[in-house]
């Protein structure tokens, strides 16, 4: 009876962790699934050899309010910016024609598309609308609470209206973050 309560309770961990996750697509599957239903894009921009965005993933993109919000309000794509997928985006194909597999999971060249995006360093964040147009990228490690500002922001449109950065500034300083550490 105790192993049984004990695969049961590995069961039940594994299960509520299962459900802790965000949902990732590519950036050509969330273009497909807003024709459908728009939605805003949520891009993670990552490299494989980059610790900071191994610790986003970790620390921030597991956090039950980060998963909860991006899964209600965005989709979720997960971009390799150094890897060789091929995005369609704008009627244009983006690719990585130097990308060397023998150098997969260390530095690589970086892909047209996180060029046209105008990466500049990893992890960023980037923002698209509910039509595919580039909303911002946001650059670098966040917490749940400082994502949550982004996330937010982005979702109510609010990024509309911060013109200058005084009016970004008052923005942040007025913000309150509700979500758990």
């Amino acid at each position: 009876m105790r192993n049984l309560l004990i695969v049961f309770v590995f069961l039940v961990t594994a299960f509520a962790q299962a459900q802790q996750e965000i949902k990732w697509m590519t950036m050509n599957e969330a273009l497909a699934a807003q024709e459908k239903e728009p939605k805003k894009i949520f891009m993670d921009v990552y490299t494989d050899w980059c610790g900071p965005c191994k610790l986003l993933d970790k620390r921030t993109f597991h956090n039950k309010d980060v998963v909860n919000y991006v899964n209600q309000h965005f989709y979720a794509v997960k971009f390799n910016a150094e890897g060789n997928e091929d995005i369609t985006y704008n009627n244009f194909t983006y690719t990585n024609p130097n990308y060397d597999a023998s150098k997969k999971g260390k530095r690589n060249s970086q892909h047209f598309f996180a060029n046209a995006l105008k990466i500049t360093g990893y992890p960023s964040i980037v923002f698209f609308d509910e039509n595919g147009k580039l909303i911002a990228p946001v650059v670098g490690f966040k917490t749940p609470q400082q994502l949550e500002l982004y996330l937010k922001m982005v979702k109510k449109d609010d990024y509309k209206t911060l013109t200058s950065a005084e009016a970004w500034q008052a923005y942040e300083k007025s913000f309150v973050a509700t979500f758990s550490n």
